[in-house]
């Protein structure tokens, strides 16, 4: 990664000898180098990878200035196979094999359940940390902070929808690992994600097709 830190320096370097006219190159070109930089680094840490995170998260409505915190653990295996396991507050599910959703609620005995790509589709739910492929498919990236730990890139969704309508990753300069996710909707509202002891290893697959307990309140989501 050491390598990786010193060739981003250098293309800072070479961006700022250009700002300052020793050479010539359009403004453009210096972000583009670096945001493919960027994306190539993502794209080999996670692409075809199964991995497991421990997070919180902090969302945030803001015409009614609400803001709710939680924390879990999450599962993800390529492509679209993802695992949500909320502990705190209060403990719920959200399972995706890729085709069906299955959101549980044990406390409530219910389960709804749903088709997985009608709800993944904008982007929502960090549908892109199983399948990180779908960053350059469905977003017009621009970079938004270079610093000596961390880089973050803006992600505007080419389709606009009321669930995303942007999303900022902080990713790290020393692991390339995603640290960060903040999601913005169409209202404002806000959902950021923080991720710690990820481990990239494989999953086993059953923990992404659930099976609904007896005795429980089953909706089916439209």
């Amino acid at each position: 990664m050491k390598k990786e830190f010193h060739k981003n320096f250098l293309i800072q370097l070479f961006c700022f000898l250009a700002l300052f006219g020793f050479i010539a190159v359009k403004p453009s070109f210096c972000n583009d180098i670096i945001k493919e930089d960027i994306l190539t680094a993502l794209e080999q840490k996670y692409s075809g990878r199964s991995f497991s995170t421990d997070f919180t998260q902090i969302s945030k409505l803001d015409a009614l200035d609400i803001t709710e915190k939680a924390s879990g653990k999450a599962f993800f295996s390529h492509p679209g196979k993802m695992k949500w396991q909320y502990l705190k507050p209060q403990h719920h599910e959200i399972i995706t094999n890729g085709k069906s959703l299955w959101i549980y609620r044990p406390e409530e005995k219910q389960v709804m359940q749903g088709d997985a790509s009608q709800f993944f589709q904008s982007g929502a739910g960090g549908a892109f940390l199983s399948d990180i492929s779908l960053i350059r498919k469905n977003f017009i990236i621009n970079v938004k902070e270079v610093t000596a730990n961390y880089v973050e890139i803006d992600l505007i969704a080419k389709k606009k929808s009321r669930d995303i309508s942007s999303i900022i990753i902080r990713i790290s300069q020393k692991t390339s690992e995603i640290e960060r996710v903040v999601t913005y909707n169409a209202y404002n509202d806000t959902t950021l994600f923080e991720f710690g002891n990820i481990q990239f290893k494989k999953n086993n697959h059953e923990i992404f097709d659930f099976k609904i307990p007896e005795g429980v309140d089953i909706i089916d989501m439209d």
